[in-house]
């Protein structure tokens, strides 16, 4: 059994690598070391917490065998997925703290002796509140990161979904939720713990729906923020420091990260929290999209334009990482560089389905860090850019967000790709973007249309070159 001042002294040192580990993330160049950090961290806020659970027992056993279950099948997903499926595989994760954070409370509810918060029906007030507040969180976390898989999936559809007098029902449920929470601490009666988790649940579902595909980014940051917030008062519960620093740090990192993308996309943090972003007209959407002519090119046009330019700007996108174009790509701009062309990588914030899906992409394929950009280094250079390679990418590119008021990307800062001398636009059809709009770009005259696959028009370029 260790001793008190031993665990707290452990609990610190993990709380301290976690620290070290955010820090790390925030820079590619650290990531690995930040992962690294990551690791020693939880392995030894595990190792501690098991070691001062006591002696072996049968319950013991339970916990190794469950942990080897659990790291087995981790492992086998990390090993099988692909990148693409990442934003899926991240919100997936954030369903499974939800719910850990879930069953957590409901054992400290049902076995208060155990947890030392009092006995069933003369529970700790403070604890109550605590794990009233975790189980909401928890539960709002679970349903809310599953909608966001199903959207991400294709399972479900990535346009917002509203009805009538959505948002006063879910402001209803929240006050309702307070109330439960309220009486649950004056009456301890079970009803009312019961309630407040599956109105919870409700709400999760509720507050995801109307948010659309092109938002999920966002929505990713929130729910993570959210499934830290319920750990950390999970960890008050049961008065673990390492659960109260990495829920703290997961939920402040995560409500920080939301801000920053919300700020970059010129949308409501406060609406993205309560649910509220993506609610859009849909008549706005769905309205036909008015048949203009563009101008279509092959390969050997597009290598022909990017061999005699100076300098080259690639934007990828969602569609580079669906066709897993960043390896022919990669070997694309080692061509160009041979024949002396300057090229450099331009990454918008909300590009992808997550918080830096486009730079773990680029990593993969070895793409040198000080290559890549993002919107506010390189939003200047593209005046004086000969060619811009649009790989995959729409709506961050779309110069509608600067000149139509009515458009629901209006005031989103974009990469300013219009102003390049010539645009290479790598897409499958004219069909728009997540955010259910046509793209003005494709029409513009600078602007030379690249209809296929991303990642066979990368290749075919590559051959031409």
């Amino acid at each position: 059994m260790i001793s008190a001042n031993l665990l707290a002294i452990f609990y610190l040192i993990s709380g301290v690598l976690f620290i070290l580990a955010l820090r790390g993330l925030s820079s590619p160049e650290t990531s690995r070391q930040g992962n690294l950090f990551g690791i020693i961290g939880m392995a030894i806020a595990i190792g501690v917490t098991i070691v001062s659970a006591g002696s072996f027992s049968v319950g013991f056993l339970y916990l190794l065998i469950l942990m080897l279950i659990g790291g087995a099948i981790g492992t086998f997903i990390a090993f099988k997925i692909p990148m693409t499926a990442m934003p899926e595989l991240v919100a997936g994760f954030h369903s499974l703290v939800g719910l850990a954070a879930v069953f957590v409370a409901i054992s400290a509810f049902l076995n208060p002796e155990i947890f030392n918060l009092g006995s069933p029906g003369n529970i700790k007030i403070a604890s109550l509140i605590e794990m009233s507040l975790g189980a909401a969180i928890g539960a709002i976390t679970f349903t809310g990161s599953i909608i966001a898989f199903l959207k991400l999936r294709g399972i479900m559809s990535g346009s917002p979904i509203t009805f009538f007098g959505q948002h006063y029902l879910n402001l209803a449920l929240g006050l309702i939720l307070l109330c439960l929470i309220f009486y649950l601490c004056k009456t301890q009666i079970d009803s009312w713990f019961w309630t407040i988790i599956i109105i919870s649940f409700l709400l999760g579902v509720l507050l995801i729906i109307p948010i659309g595909g092109a938002d999920m980014p966002v929505v990713i940051s929130m729910l993570n923020s959210y499934s830290g917030w319920a750990a950390a008062g999970i960890g008050f519960t049961l008065e673990n420091t390492a659960l109260i620093i990495t829920g703290a740090l997961v939920g402040s990192s995560g409500a920080i990260l939301s801000y920053i993308m919300c700020k970059g996309m010129n949308r409501s943090f406060f609406n993205v929290i309560l649910g509220g972003w993506g609610a859009t007209d849909q008549s706005t959407l769905n309205k036909s999209i008015e048949q203009k002519p563009v101008k279509s090119g092959n390969a050997d046009d597009a290598a022909f334009l990017m061999k005699n330019a100076s300098s080259v700007i690639i934007v990828p996108g969602y569609g580079m990482a669906v066709a897993q174009a960043q390896h022919a790509l990669r070997e694309m701009v080692d061509a160009l560089k041979k024949n002396g062309v300057k090229v450099t990588y331009a990454i918008h914030p909300v590009a992808g389905r997550m918080p830096g899906h486009m730079n773990v992409l680029l990593a993969e394929a070895n793409v040198p860090y000080d290559e890549v950009f993002e919107l506010e280094e390189i939003n200047n250079d593209f005046a004086n850019c000969d060619v811009a390679y649009v790989i995959g990418a729409n709506d961050v590119t779309n110069p509608i967000a600067k000149s139509d008021p009515q458009s629901p990307i209006y005031g989103m800062p974009i990469l300013d790709v219009e102003k390049s001398k010539s645009v290479l636009f790598v897409k499958r059809s004219l069909s728009p973007g997540y955010a259910g709009i046509d793209n003005d770009l494709f029409y513009r005259d600078n602007t030379l249309m690249l209809f296929a696959d991303a990642k066979k028009m990368t290749e075919e370029i590559i051959k031409s070159l």
